[in-house]
């Protein structure tokens, strides 16, 4: 489970920032993971609180966004999504397209109070 270093390393980030903005009470962390990335949310959501234990983000919050794997296809131009349409153009029935989203990890928002 490679979830939990990613997760002390996006703690480590998120306090840097918050030293270096003079922010010391964080509500929540949203974080946006894409569907086609090999971070698992739900292994994220059990190893945040070792993550967070003795740490400024120690009582926040923790919210995850699902970046869709989306496309577009280069013979009719259609995104869709690559899961839900078999890596398929629905129109088109194409299967040369280029990704555009769906393989990212991104601190999206830090809520402080």
């Amino acid at each position: 489970m490679h979830e939990l270093g990613i997760i002390i390393q996006i703690v480590k980030t998120v306090e840097r920032f918050a030293e270096e903005n003079g922010v010391t009470n964080i509500d929540t962390l949203v974080l946006q993971i894409g569907e086609l990335s090999s971070v698992i949310p739900k292994y994220v959501e059990d190893c945040y609180p070792a993550a967070v234990d003795g740490t400024l983000l120690q009582d926040t919050k923790l919210e995850i966004e699902i970046l869709p794997g989306n496309c577009i296809c280069h013979k009719c131009d259609k995104v869709f999504n690559l899961i839900q349409h078999n890596k398929q153009c629905p129109d088109c029935r194409s299967q040369d397209w280029e990704l555009l989203s769906g393989r990212e990890l991104l601190i999206k928002e830090i809520i402080a109070y």
